[in-house]
């Protein structure tokens, strides 16, 4: 049996992934979904920008938008929580209050909250998007980390460091808070997790 994992949990779970536009939240949640998907589960990933695009087309900048978009990611997230299955969901979700809203719509013994703890510096200079340079000509308002605020999470369940790890490394890491926290994964998922530890 698992170390950490005596009892296994096969019921669905939640991998909140927030931080920053830029931070490696969508390569860092690939590639814990490719190493989940080893333990015969369906796994999905909602990706901020891609709900933007096909759930919440319409929407702006503002708080009240955000606010929307990342609470229809939380709906989205709790239904498939709610049928077992296993959510990556990969949003800068700036706002703590509406980040506790979908851990209570969620659950929160299923929801595992990850901070991708990358400096602003570091993300305006990737720019993968060329969104912060937009934002500093003006052309997108209500930017978090820039004119709006961005609150990191006081006591998240992972941390991690873009800058002196790679992405692998991050996954690991995810992997072996989730057979801590008593989520049933792959034997040999968490044999690679806890062998870098």
């Amino acid at each position: 049996m698992t170390p950490g994992c005596n009892r296994p949990r096969p019921e669905g779970f939640c991998i909140w992934l927030t931080g920053l536009s830029g931070s490696g939240k969508s390569t860092t949640a690939d590639a814990v979904a490719a190493s989940l998907i080893r333990s015969a589960r369906t796994v999905t990933v909602l990706d901020g920008d891609v709900v933007r695009t096909h759930i919440s087309a319409g929407l702006g900048f503002s708080k009240e938008d955000r606010d929307a978009n990342v609470r229809r990611i939380g709906f989205v997230a709790s239904e498939i929580v709610r049928h077992r299955g296993v959510v990556i969901c990969a949003a800068i979700s700036p706002y703590r209050a509406t980040r506790e809203e979908c851990r209570r719509m969620i659950g929160p013994d299923h929801f595992v909250e990850v901070f991708v703890d990358t400096p602003l510096a570091v993300c305006e200079q990737r720019d993968p998007k060329g969104l912060y340079a937009r934002a500093r000509r003006g052309d997108i308002p209500h930017f978090a980390g820039l004119d709006d605020p961005y609150e990191p999470p006081l006591h998240p369940d992972v941390s991690l460091d873009t800058t002196a790890h790679t992405a692998e490394d991050n996954a690991r890491a995810v992997l072996f808070r989730l057979a801590e926290m008593g989520f049933a994964i792959d034997e040999t998922a968490y044999a690679l997790a806890s062998s870098t530890r």
